[in-house]
């Protein structure tokens, strides 16, 4: 059982980040989230920011991880103000190993932009690359964490 990790001990939400997160599978290459959780703090904005900060800054298990960055990510897309200030808390994941946290990282990364983002996703992908772990996933992430790179090079060159 994963024990959900508490902002101040206190949690104001009705369930718990990763209670049915479904990681990837030999017969379904993508992550499953439980919509009408995710629903729940897209609708929240800003207000869920602290409590999804404090899971990432605290848990060490990666479904509850990547359901969390995928939450964010769609807050990114519903226009929650306030994500790119959670750059040093994602930057504890820039090592990572998981494909699945990579590629959702990446993803946000894209989308905000910050400076201090792309020598990690350079990093990412080189020792991916390098590593070549792989093989026999299920899914690259290098096709995430390149599409972020060229944004940042392409957005960066218009301007």
């Amino acid at each position: 059982m994963i024990h959900p990790v508490l902002a101040n001990n206190i949690n104001p939400y009705p369930r718990y980040i990763c209670a049915s997160a479904q990681m990837p599978t030999q017969s379904r290459n993508y992550c499953v989230f439980d919509k009408d959780e995710t629903d729940y703090f897209v609708k929240q904005k800003e207000n869920a920011l602290p409590y999804l900060t404090d899971i990432l800054k605290h848990s060490n298990n990666e479904g509850q991880v990547t359901e969390t960055l995928y939450i964010l990510n769609r807050m990114l897309d519903d226009g929650t103000k306030g994500i790119d200030k959670l750059y040093p808390v994602f930057s504890r994941f820039n090592d990572t190993k998981s494909p699945n946290i990579q590629t959702y990282l990446a993803g946000i990364y894209r989308k905000i932009q910050v400076p201090d983002a792309f020598g990690p996703l350079c990093k990412m992908l080189i020792q991916n690359s390098i590593h070549d772990d792989n093989q026999g996933k299920l899914f690259d992430p290098n096709e995430e964490i390149g599409g972020a790179i060229l944004s940042y090079i392409s957005d960066r060159w218009r301007h």
